[in-house]
């Protein structure tokens, strides 16, 4: 267990203006360079999980550690917001400086990183999510996806063990949402940071190593794509669906077509469908 990023152990939240719980009972570990969906519907608690994980909310029961620090200890809560850095769904609240450069080091600057190593850690921060060319432009002259990668380079600076996103291609164009996922994924397979990623697009989750399902504050699914996917009908009574590529390569198999269940994006199913001719 020792190759646990995150972990909740029994973890149990409730509004302060709500009688039943968001998240009950949940008990779940994310390990190191693991790139983990988390899917439910509105109200499932998927969200309220992510705030969880990072520290934002402390668990009414339970307990949530980050690196082994446990977020109900106050000493630990800035190396925590460090470790797990979070990013949010609409990307005009997460940006707060006049110009990109500014805005990567506001993160800097709250973790009292010397003046001296910032220049540095705000390039390759830049560069790691390819908006180094934007570094002296203003935000809001920035298109949507542009602005989300602003906001993980911010995260990044702070040189962290894993990224929680909330749903942060949620606001985007197609264009925008593929700039981010990429990003982030690419993030992932090279340097080997810890990814959450909460989503409602199905095709985002069928590209992660594993995904998690949540209905009314519990986790009810916890598997790889390929074996989640493959159960639409239950899915489907969650008011979840399955990736596009997975209901048209069920038709195809349906009609005779020997189509492999790992096709779940379009480049996938498009070799298998040329098998076939």
């Amino acid at each position: 267990m020792e190759d646990l990023i995150l972990r909740a152990d029994n973890v149990s939240y409730a509004y302060e203006d709500s009688e039943g719980m968001a998240v009950r009972g949940v008990t779940l570990g994310f390990r190191a360079g693991e790139m983990t969906a988390v899917l439910g519907h509105n109200g499932s608690g998927k969200s309220t999980l992510a705030k969880l994980l990072n520290g934002l909310y402390i668990p009414n029961e339970g307990h949530v550690t980050v690196c082994g620090m446990d977020t109900q200890e106050d000493e630990h809560t800035w190396d925590i917001r460090r470790s797990a850095g979070m990013v949010f769904q609409n990307p005009d609240n997460q940006l707060v400086a006049s110009i990109v450069r500014d805005d990567v080091a506001f993160g800097l600057e709250n973790i009292g990183v010397p003046s001296a190593q910032m220049p540095a850690r705000i390039e390759t921060a830049l560069r790691q999510v390819e908006m180094l060319p934007f570094i002296d432009r203003a935000p809001h002259t920035l298109s949507g996806g542009q602005k989300q990668r602003i906001a993980i380079a911010g995260i990044l600076a702070m040189q962290p063990k894993a990224l929680i996103l909330d749903e942060s291609t949620a606001m985007l164009d197609p264009r925008g949402r593929r700039e981010v996922f990429d990003t982030v994924n690419r993030l992932n397979r090279e340097q080997g940071i810890t990814v959450v990623w909460i989503t409602h697009f199905m095709e985002e989750a069928a590209r992660c190593d594993r995904v998690v399902v949540m209905d009314d504050g519990q986790v009810v699914m916890d598997d790889t794509p390929k074996a989640v996917f493959s159960q639409a009908e239950r899915l489907r009574a969650m008011r979840l669906d399955v990736p596009p590529m997975v209901a048209l390569g069920d038709l195809l198999r349906a009609r005779g077509l020997p189509i492999a269940h790992e096709a779940m994006d379009v480049s996938a199913m498009a070799q298998e469908v040329l098998k076939c001719r």
